[in-house]
């Protein structure tokens, strides 16, 4: 049995505005919508609702002002009978190719920084049309559709109709491939005298280089400066170890001597030349060494799914899923799930979009007391930054509110 808890306290009031949002918002409406399974959280815990279809958008309102849920979902996948309670009987037609990032699982990320949180996860999305998607494997911007999360991410909704039918392992090795799963990393820096080659051959030479200019820092940098880039290597290691179903027990004395042997001029140009045997020594120690540089380049320079990992692997290749609806409002701070321009990912862009603005979609007027439980944040809403402490009591608009109840950071005193 599956039950879902709703932080904080006054989620009540909380659920009334969301009732009135949806009594007027404007909604989006999927392609397909009668082929679509929709599923809904209930605020105060309980139950999700699943197995539910509508044939039109009034439909719909009707259902979320009778009902307003915590958090809204509709089905990636296409079926002929969507409101069908098993699975089986829906019969499967095809789905959706969903990428979901998530803020909170990037390496190095504190999700109570949630204005750095959703600046370096824009970024990753970013990253993964320019950098793979589209370049890659060709895929067309007219059948993407971007959306905001609502809260911590962003999802990127793909509707090709020739992708529609690709099942859990096509799906997955296009996973594996962004994430850098199975890349001959030797062999691909081997090609990299050649020119335009691109994809991982560009990846790895950038990112031989800047692995280089790391463990110079390890060499020669002062202990401070040093130990957290021979953790994150460490890290690095282990991680590539377990992509290749290895546990390998690598530590900083390897990362050490590795940069040692770097530290040699001819040793670095013979490696960036594709020589693997410039890291010197005989037999299992050259293997060793030039297998952990190998997984350290490989994890330092692999561009991922929001560093996400299974979490991110595990949407992409689910033809199952239910993903969140864009319109909606996310229940774990109130946010609202948001379209935007491709171009608009762009961070550095004049028009970036500002998640922390245009995704509010409760009212920013009205005054509401909270009391903050968590020891340390920092968000914004609107154009006002908040650095908030432990049982400080501070008037909010209702927006500003709602998100800091919603996430469990604090609890209404009075409103």
């Amino acid at each position: 049995m599956v039950t879902v808890s709703v932080q904080g306290s006054g989620w009540a009031t909380f659920a009334y505005r969301f009732g009135e949002y949806y009594r007027s918002s404007k909604m989006w409406m999927p392609p397909r919508l009668r082929t679509r399974e929709w599923m809904f959280i209930p605020f105060g815990g309980g139950m999700p609702l699943r197995h539910r279809a509508f044939d039109s958008s009034q439909h719909l309102r009707r259902f979320l002002v009778e009902r307003t849920p915590h958090s809204t979902f509709y089905s990636t996948a296409y079926w002929r009978h969507p409101d069908e309670y098993k699975m089986d009987d829906k019969e499967w037609l095809g789905a959706d190719l969903i990428f979901d990032l998530d803020g909170d699982h990037l390496p190095g990320i504190d999700d109570l920084d949630f204005v750095a949180m959703l600046e370096h996860i824009q970024v990753q999305a970013h990253r993964l049309w320019n950098d793979f998607l589209n370049p890659e494997f060709g895929f067309d911007e007219k059948f993407l559709q971007v959306t905001f999360s609502g809260h911590r991410g962003y999802h990127l909704h793909y509707r090709d109709p020739d992708l529609a039918h690709l099942d859990s392992d096509a799906r997955r090795e296009l996973v594996a491939h962004i994430r850098g799963e199975g890349i001959d990393v030797a062999f691909a820096l081997e090609r990299w005298q050649d020119y335009d080659v691109g994809g991982w051959t560009d990846r790895l030479r950038q990112g031989m280089n800047l692995t280089m200019e790391r463990l110079d820092l390890v060499r020669e940098g002062e202990v401070a400066e040093a130990k957290p880039i021979i953790e994150e290597m460490v890290q690095a290691m282990k991680r590539s170890a377990a992509l290749r179903g290895k546990h390998i027990k690598r530590g900083p004395t390897v990362v050490k001597k590795i940069a040692e042997l770097l530290a040699h001029e001819n040793r670095r140009q013979r490696l960036l030349e594709g020589n693997w045997n410039a890291l010197g020594g005989r037999g299992g120690e050259a293997n060793f060494h030039r297998d952990a540089l190998i997984d350290i380049l490989r994890g330092d320079s692999a561009i991922i799914l929001g560093g996400a990992g299974e979490t991110d692997e595990v949407v992409t290749v689910d033809t199952r899923r239910v993903i969140r609806w864009p319109t909606s409002l996310h229940g774990k701070c109130g946010l609202r799930v948001t379209e935007l321009p491709l171009g608009r990912l762009d961070v550095d862009s004049s028009n970036t979009f500002d998640p922390l603005s245009e995704a509010v979609a409760l009212s920013m007027g009205g005054n509401m007391t909270v009391q903050i439980d968590v020891d340390w944040a920092r968000t914004r809403i609107g154009e006002r930054e908040y650095e908030l402490n432990n049982g400080e009591v501070i008037e909010l608009p209702e927006a500003a509110a709602a998100f800091i109840v919603l996430k469990g950071w604090g609890k209404v005193v009075s409103s």
